[in-house]
């Protein structure tokens, strides 16, 4: 049985170390979020799996990583200072502000790129109101830009933005990358870092905040190969949610209408999840043609071209195809997907992360059934070999019974639990031969007996499955 609700990950997660409310011994700040000892470790192997995958296993990719504050003029040129907005209206009440587009698709009322004046008016022959039911305040465009100033002095400094997506920090170093990789169409760019959007209304944990991570890609092709490398991404992309678990059933592919459509793009589309509270999305495709690289010529300068290797005066703007990743958003998906509710026979219900192996925080815990020595001992020399002897990540765990240190690994999602007992030390006979360990699947529960020799062997027969 999946997650009977958001609640039930959220609380989770706090009791488990994977994530903490920002600020929370000062009462916290609104849909601020720290990842924990364990969200760390399940945040960073998303990204290393991204990376390998799309970045390393492959020939036409290099990495990049790019400032987060840029020169001003660099977000005039991609349209973010004109058009990077959402219409905000008020209640003249409680003062609470709302999207106007937000509160007419509730009503049924599509509102996609409509200005603040026509919103207004489907406001008033709707006669819509805000959830607390009072009058609204007329739309106004809000810039989702955060602002904050370069210099010791603010009045004398110029004003800067913390940049609201990755991927401008790879169009403005396009040249660059031409000049020192010397990369042949079709070629990407890829980057992982920090945005920061003002949003009116974030929510749903993790799902929308103001401060995030983004997994961007930005693939250069000719004009007339746009079309193949957009269905090829989509393909791509599709298969590496599946290969990390997440089920085909829970995920589906929406086309964005043209009139929903961003400026700069030929077309898009989600990649969507259904999420405790309906479907949203969790990818983006857009295929945003040659606007990016040009609007930087324009604004900078500076020319950004493509040369044909094989004919030197053929000189082009190349097109791009933009996957674009939400990190906090994946990572949110893989716990959704992985959390787990089993009754067990006994009557109880056991919660477990049931993540792909190559995601779990931590790959093996190992267990003393008992803190007394010379079995604690023995213990500290298996974690050792393991630790020394494999690149995995090892939690050594002696408090409480063995009984709810297992449910502690399954609820952190930990795919292998070694328990080291009085047999390992040749104390007891039944419980095993002496240099054996018990070594326990999370997921099938099954226990099987082996000689610490061969532990190794069969770890990595596990990880190759």
């Amino acid at each position: 049985m999946p997650a009977p609700s958001l609640d039930s990950i959220v609380s989770l997660c706090k009791r488990r170390g994977f994530i903490f409310p920002g600020s929370d011994i000062y009462g916290g700040l609104a849909n601020t979020w720290d990842y924990g000892p364990l969200g760390v470790e399940l945040k960073n192997r998303v990204k290393q799996h991204w990376w390998n995958t799309f970045v390393h296993r492959r020939t036409d990719i290099v990495g990049l990583d790019s400032a987060i504050l840029m020169n001003p003029k660099v977000w005039e040129a991609s349209g973010h200072v004109e058009t990077f907005s959402d219409p905000l209206v008020e209640d003249v009440k409680t003062n609470k502000r709302y999207r106007a587009d937000h509160l007419l698709e509730e009503q049924g009322i599509k509102a996609s790129n409509l200005d603040a004046d026509a919103m207004w008016k489907l406001i008033q022959e709707n006669k819509i109101k805000s959830p607390d039911n009072n009058e609204l305040t007329p739309p106004k465009e809000f810039n989702l830009m955060f602002k904050t100033h370069q210099g010791v002095v603010e009045e004398t400094s110029a004003m800067v933005y913390l940049r609201p997506e990755t991927a401008q920090g790879i169009f403005v170093n396009f040249a660059n990358i031409l000049q020192t990789m010397r990369p042949r169409l079709p070629f990407g760019v890829a980057q992982i870092g920090k945005a920061f959007r003002n949003e009116i209304t974030p929510g749903n944990f993790t799902f929308r905040t103001r401060e995030f991570e983004q997994m961007e890609i930005e693939y250069f092709v000719k004009p007339d190969g746009a079309k193949d490398a957009f269905d090829a991404w989509q393909k791509d992309v599709w298969n590496w949610f599946t290969v990390l678990g997440i089920d085909k059933k829970n995920l589906r592919v929406r086309e964005h209408d043209p009139d929903e459509l961003s400026h700069y793009s030929a077309g898009t589309i989600d990649i969507e999840y259904k999420f405790p509270w309906g479907w949203g999305e969790l990818f983006g495709l857009a295929n945003r043609t040659d606007y990016d690289l040009k609007q930087h010529e324009k604004f900078s300068g500076e020319k950004l071209l493509y040369t044909d290797p094989h004919d030197p005066k053929d000189k082009f703007t190349p097109y791009v195809i933009e996957p674009s990743f939400g990190c906090d958003r994946s990572v949110l998906t893989f716990l959704i997907e992985a959390y787990t509710e089993e009754e067990l026979d006994n009557g109880d219900t056991r919660i477990v992360m049931k993540f792909d192996k190559h995601l779990s925080p931590v790959d093996i815990a190992v267990l003393p059934l008992s803190k007394k020595e010379p079995l604690l001992e023995k213990a500290n020399e298996v974690r050792d070999l393991l630790m020394n002897e494999t690149n995995l990540v090892i939690d050594f765990d002696v408090t409480g019974s063995i009984g709810k240190r297992y449910r502690r690994q399954d609820e952190i999602g930990t795919p292998l639990a070694i328990t080291v007992d009085f047999g390992t030390i040749g104390d007891d006979k039944e419980q095993g031969e002496e240099d054996t360990v018990t070594i326990r699947d999370r997921d099938t529960l099954v226990q099987e007996r082996i000689h610490i020799s061969e532990l190794r062997e069969k770890i990595a027969e596990y990880w190759k499955k």
